[in-house]
């Protein structure tokens, strides 16, 4: 990818077109895909403007397990630098950001459970 351009993998409310829009001033177009050996959990956000964005108080959080049976459906977006730094004020400190293989063998940015917080 250009130096510009970035794959972010999204299981949760950055799928929203609301939260995109706001987000990035625009729809985003991408491909569904699966991120293995992780599961969901839920999240209470306590960002008034996260909140009010995503119109939801419990989000998703990919929890890494490191089991072949565990796997998040997601889809892989392309965005810009600019665009990713705006994802990481979007995404509130319990998230991490990592570069993750899929099962396409692509590879993309998601936001994740800090480590120490696995289950």
């Amino acid at each position: 990818m250009e130096n510009n351009k970035h794959r972010l993998f999204s299981y949760g409310t950055l799928q929203l077109d609301r939260v995109q829009i706001e987000t990035y001033g625009r729809l985003l177009t991408g491909t569904k895909d699966i991120l293995p050996g992780y599961k969901l959990d839920k999240l209470k956000i306590t960002s008034q403007e996260v909140i009010e964005k995503s119109g939801k108080e419990y989000h998703p959080i990919a929890v890494k397990t490191g089991k072949k049976e565990d796997f998040i459906e997601g889809t892989i977006f392309e965005i810009t630098q600019s665009e990713l730094e705006e994802t990481d004020k979007y995404e509130v400190s319990d998230y991490q950001r990592i570069l993750a293989p899929f099962q396409s063998g692509t590879q993309a940015w998601v936001y994740v459970a800090h480590e120490d917080e696995a289950l």
